[in-house]
Order: structure tokens, then sequence, then C-alpha cells
């Protein structure tokens, strides 16, 4: 755990603790009913694993993880929590079907694979175990299984339970703990919104979904029109500028429980940018490449700069502070996050030697190859052998 932190317990999580009751409650009605009507498999099932149906999915995996409920579906797959009967843990575990239709698709799952494979930090979601496939090739489905987190911040935020500061302190701090050692091991996520940060009931924070992460050389050549939620593109990114740097809106975001750039599209992003920070300097612009960006933003009627305690009266007066020296047009002026954990906002929280930086570099190298169905196959099941090896 982060040493000498204050564990601030949520009062929305009375929400939280009704929940995990009612999850409690439904554990034991389903392990009841499991027991009176075995799940009934409808595909061969290989000795030492069982399956269960789970958000119109079959999921085949080891027996030692019972099925607990649906925790979430999307376009990526089902999500379900287990217990792992043998250790007591909880765990999250996704079925991707059909993981290899989309190549680019299949490459981002692999890469996420290797980074949290990687990655070894508080704030970073785990991955406790990646379920061999039956051959190096020939499989469809992908399964990860990760920690088990209650909810994510984006729920949070929009709850009808309040937010204290020390909440806000806490969540902020533990984001950029995080993104330190993500940052130290040449890794950028891309794709940072309040739905990517996970939360348990201890107010303990993990970042997740990293398949869209690349390192810090190789950013101009991968970067793509859908990276990151447009409402949390820092403004070289919408602008196409030469340099990259992930904007932090989240902070704001807790505070005013909506987005601080909720664009329609990029002209109006841009817009409402420029209505907060005020019209850019040509010394703001300098890093901005596109022509049709500098002349389109020197079109647009003049704007002063917003104080953020103007935007957020009943908010904490550093974090404003803070927030002024996070969110700026010109990524120069812009601070890091190593400055920003030595913020006097986090106070009581900022300990140097808690804050652990990646002891090395992740190697991109693997990332360089040409897509082939068969090769992110053998990829996958290269990784997993070093959760499940085969037995001799």
């Amino acid at each position: 755990m982060i040493s000498k932190t204050i564990k601030y317990k949520l009062e929305l999580y009375n929400l939280y603790k009704q929940a995990q009751k009612l999850l409690e409650m439904q554990y034991k009605q389903i392990m009841k009913q499991n027991d009176k009507h075995p799940i009934k498999s409808k595909i061969p099932v290989a000795k030492g694993k069982h399956a269960f149906e789970c958000g119109g999915q079959t999921f085949v995996v080891d027996e030692k993880y019972e099925f607990i409920k649906q925790i979430g579906q999307g376009a990526y797959g089902v999500v379900c929590s287990a217990k792992n009967k043998k250790n007591g843990q909880m765990v999250a575990v996704k079925k991707i079907p059909n993981a290899f239709e989309d190549l680019v698709d299949a490459k981002r799952i692999v890469r996420e694979i290797k980074l949290l494979k990687f990655f070894d930090h508080e704030n970073i979601i785990s991955l406790v175990d990646l379920p061999r496939p039956d051959a190096k090739t020939g499989f469809n489905d992908i399964y990860i299984i990760t920690d088990l987190m209650g909810t994510d911040l984006h729920k949070v935020i929009y709850s009808s339970q309040a937010l204290t500061d020390e909440h806000i302190q806490y969540f902020a701090y533990q984001m950029l703990r995080g993104l330190l050692y993500i940052h130290t091991a040449n890794v950028i996520h891309r794709d940072l919104k309040p739905s990517n940060i996970l939360l348990n009931k201890d107010c303990d924070l993990k970042i997740c979904d990293l398949g869209l992460a690349r390192g810090y050389e190789s950013e101009e050549e991968f970067k793509t029109e859908y990276v990151i939620t447009r409402w949390y593109r820092a403004p070289e990114v919408i602008l196409n500028a030469s340099e990259y740097t992930i904007s932090r809106c989240i902070i704001a975001e807790l505070l005013g429980r909506t987005p601080l750039f909720p664009g329609e599209d990029y002209l109006d992003q841009v817009q409402r940018i420029i209505s907060v920070l005020g019209t850019p300097t040509p010394d703001d612009m300098k890093y901005i490449g596109n022509p049709n960006a500098i002349n389109y933003i020197k079109s647009l009627p003049k704007r002063t700069k917003q104080s953020f305690t103007q935007l957020y009266p009943k908010a904490n007066p550093k974090v404003c502070e803070l927030l002024t020296k996070m969110i700026t047009f010109n990524p120069d002026k812009r601070y890091t996050v190593e400055q920003c954990l030595e913020h006097d906002y986090f106070d009581g929280l900022h300990n140097p030697e808690a804050e652990p930086r990646c002891d090395k570099v992740f190697d991109w190298s693997w990332d360089n190859f040409e897509l082939k169905k068969e090769t992110l196959q053998k990829m996958v099941y290269d990784e997993s052998l070093q959760f499940n090896p085969v037995k001799l």
C-alpha cells in the first residue's frame, strides 16, 4: 500500500457497500441455484476446465474460477466476476470472442497483455492470469483475468453522492502516481479517461485499458484519429501538431461532475478549449504545424482566460492553482507529472520514496511486424505460457 497516506472512505460508497452486500447475496443465491441447476455447457470441455453462460457467451475457463455474475459488456466482449476457489481471490474474467477477426484490434489486445505483464504497480491493473489456448494457432477467443475492482471513476463522477476535496485529492494523487510509473517506462497511455480508471471500496485506484499505448519515440508514426476520447485530448493533438502530450482534464471533471471540454467535433472542441484557456498567443501556437489550424484559431473571436477558481468556486484553491499549471494551451508550459506530484495540493500524500518509477523501459521492438492472424495467435499463446506452462 502507499505509505503514509490516508484511506478516505467514500460516503458515496454507502452506495458501494450496498452493492457489495447485494453482490454477496446474489453470489450466495447463484451458488445455490448452480448446486440445484448446474450450468450446462453446449461445447466439449477439456479436463480441468468448466463452462458457464454469461452475457450471451459461453465461458470456458479453469475450474478453479467460480462464476459470480456479469459485470460488463461491450464491443470488446463480456466481463464477469469470479472467485478463485484455491486462494479466495476475486477476479475479473474478460472474454474477447472472435478476437482475430480484426487484426488491428487483436494487436491492441496483445499490446495490452504485454504491458500489463510488464508493469508492477499498485495503481495499474494487474494481469492475474492468461489462460493458455489449446493450441498455438487456430483458436478464436482470448481470456484475460485481472484484479476485480468495484467500479470506475466515470460512474463515481456521475453518481448522486457528494465527493469531498479529500476524495478528489486522493484519486488525483493515485492517478498521477500511476502515470509517473507508466511514463518512466517510456509508455504513453493515450486513452486516459474516467472509465479507464478503476476503483474499489477502499478508494484504491488502478489505471486500465492500455491497448492504445505507445512509446515516446514511436508516437508520430502510430498517431491515429481516435486516440484518446475527444474530450480529453490536448490542443496539440486536435490541431495535428508535431508533439503529443496527454491532456489532464479528469481532475476538473471530478470538481465539476461534467467534462471540462465536451466538444461535439474537432472545431467545437478547439472553441471550448479557447473559451476556458483564452486565445493563444503566437508563442503558444508555435508548435502547431498545420497552417489551416492556425488560421482557424486566428479567425475566432478573442477570448480572455477564465480562472479555475471562478469555474469551480467551491473547490480547494490549491487544486484550482494546480489545474492552472496542468491545463495549458502550450505544452511547453504544462506541468509534468513529477511537478504535479510535488504541488502543495498533495501535501500529506506526496512522498518521493513511495512514488516508484519503472526501473527499465518497455521494449517496443516487438511491435513492428506484419499483421498476420497466426503471428498474433502465437504471441498470445507464448504470453500465456508464463502463467500456464505446458506440463511435460
